[in-house]
């Protein structure tokens, strides 16, 4: 009698052995189609009102006015309500037209602070390899995420710029 509960012992344990095996896979898999959901979502066309929260930006005023940066953010996550952006979503970059000394402003979404930068003066977390498409890409702003740039144009196209 002892030998069969040995055997069901060893097929459950390598039922359990494979089940391990599996299991990162599967976890892999659903990363992957996670991965592949969340980037056709963002490379969708933004819309009319988020480009035009995104050009508050450069208003300047707002620089201190903290309800009013809390505002932007808020316009800014209608745009993909069933994301979580912050942890996603580094930061914004766009060019500035407050004129010199300033070159070009940010949107650090998990901080809420706006800041223009001067020509030269480096571009925290991540923010600075937009910089260069910001100034002469021709788009009306840059989304900066940890593995890519989205370079949004004023119509609301995105281009996909690997980091």
């Amino acid at each position: 009698m002892p030998r069969p509960m040995l055997r069901v012992q060893e097929k459950n344990k390598s039922e359990t052995n494979l089940n391990q095996m599996l299991q990162p896979n599967t976890q892999r898999i659903q990363s992957e189609a996670e991965k592949i959901r969340l980037d056709r979502l963002l490379r969708k066309k933004r819309s009319k009102q988020y480009i035009e929260a995104i050009h508050e930006l450069d208003a300047g005023g707002h620089v201190m006015n903290q309800s009013k940066v809390d505002e932007i953010i808020n316009k800014i996550s209608l745009e993909f309500p069933e994301l979580e952006m912050s942890g996603i979503l580094l930061g914004y970059v766009s060019k500035c037209y407050l004129g010199k000394p300033y070159e070009v402003h940010t949107l650090d979404i998990i901080g809420g602070i706006i800041e223009h930068y001067k020509a030269g003066q480096p571009l925290p977390d991540g923010l600075e390899k937009a910089r260069g498409i910001a100034l002469h890409g021709g788009y009306a702003f840059i989304e900066v995420y940890s593995d890519c740039c989205r370079a949004v144009s004023e119509d609301g196209t995105v281009a996909v710029i690997p980091s």
